[in-house]
């Protein structure tokens, strides 16, 4: 339904960039942590997905800290490259000026069709910049 909603356009999984296989998680229920996580690594394990479902919504819908960075950071430190962290996180502000939920959606009601847009587009975003650090 979600995905509905936002207007995804169903590609199948082997012709889609990490960023579209990203963004179809999100709009079909995962977080933007999740979908970052597992479109970046593959993982798709069930006890990992219920972990990091904590970190949506800047940790647990506190607004803090936005879950695509953190479902990148998680991305890089799995595939060895946690040293890239600091890099994923300065892109990220050079691109959107801030790293909180509460900054990168100030102008949307929480949980809006335009909430879930933003954070879609952003979420798209992330796991293109962890693609391009995970292949450095």
């Amino acid at each position: 339904m979600l995905a509905k909603i936002l207007g995804f356009k169903k590609r199948k999984a082997e012709d889609q960039n990490v960023g579209e296989r990203a963004g179809e998680l999100f709009a079909s229920g995962l977080n933007c942590a999740q979908a970052v996580l597992q479109s970046a690594t593959g993982i798709d394990d069930p006890r990992m997905m219920e972990m990091v479902e904590a970190f949506g919504g800047g940790v647990g819908d506190s607004k803090c800290l936005c879950g695509a960075i953190s479902g990148g950071v998680m991305a890089l430190g799995w595939s060895g490259k946690g040293s890239k962290a600091g890099e994923l996180v300065s892109e990220f502000k050079k691109r959107h000026r801030a790293t909180c939920c509460v900054a990168l959606t100030r102008s949307y009601k929480w949980k809006s069709l335009e909430h879930l847009s933003n954070c879609r587009k952003i979420t798209e975003e992330t796991a293109e910049i962890v693609e391009r650090l995970l292949k450095q």
